[in-house]
């Protein structure tokens, strides 16, 4: 395995001018040689507050959301949610703090775990990985600043717009329906991703709906008009 993840950080290394912050396939078997592999069921915690940060993960299949709990119970998304090749607990994992968030399985998941020690070690052995974790770290960073400033200047139906219109580019499929968004998410879970309460993403999807810029039925939502969508954004 030491030989295998030798070779692996030569190639790594010869290829520092990438720019991306999101992992190769290369980077990615770097870190299944160097960690185990785990499986969990839909609902889920991965991990919860307070817990002590020794570990960072890599998202193999499934969705991942990282949530915190409001004073009365709810839970409150941050961030994006996370998606196949992915890595997550980075940052409070590097800082050696508790945990501050939940992780839950939105479904079935598959995950690549790595103990503290062990990633550390690779990114001193392969430096590029330690670039590449440090841009991950750095485009979250701008994610979560553009998060606050979408809470601040938009209202829901603008937040929801939004939601939706990057949720179709990352998990969309293009039928001839329009972009069916392949992620089943509750009207719950979609109030949590945009601050507002559940009942009024119910009263919003009904207006998209009724103005025939989406369509749903239960969990599934496709959007069968982006331009009229957009509108809300405006």
């Amino acid at each position: 395995m030491n030989e295998s993840l030798n070779d692996l950080g030569r190639e790594l290394n010869n290829n520092i001018l990438r720019s991306d912050p999101m992992l190769s396939d290369l980077e990615k078997n770097i870190i299944r040689l160097a960690g185990s592999t785990v499986r969990y069921p839909k609902g889920h915690i991965i991990f919860a507050a307070g817990d002590i940060s020794d570990r960072v993960y890599l998202i193999e299949s499934g969705w991942v959301k990282i949530y915190r709990l409001s004073a009365d119970g709810r839970r409150v998304t941050v961030g994006s949610i996370r998606s196949p090749g992915e890595m997550m607990g980075l940052a409070e994992t590097l800082l050696g703090m508790e945990r501050t968030c939940y992780a839950g399985a939105l479904e079935p998941v598959t995950l690549v775990v790595m103990t503290k020690n062990k990633f550390e070690e690779l990114m001193v052995q392969h430096p590029f990985l330690a670039i590449k974790v440090a841009k991950l770290l750095g485009a979250r960073m701008r994610e979560a600043e553009a998060i606050i400033q979408e809470m601040v200047c938009w209202q829901a139906p603008g937040r929801l717009a939004l939601m939706l219109m990057k949720m179709g580019e990352r998990v969309g499929v293009r039928t001839k329906n329009g972009i069916k968004i392949n992620l089943h998410l509750t009207h719950e879970e979609i109030a949590s991703m945009v601050g507002t309460s559940r009942q009024t993403v119910t009263s919003l999807l009904n207006t998209f709906k009724q103005e025939k810029s989406i369509t749903y039925e239960g969990k599934v939502i496709r959007i069968v008009n982006p331009d009229k969508l957009a509108k809300w954004l405006t």
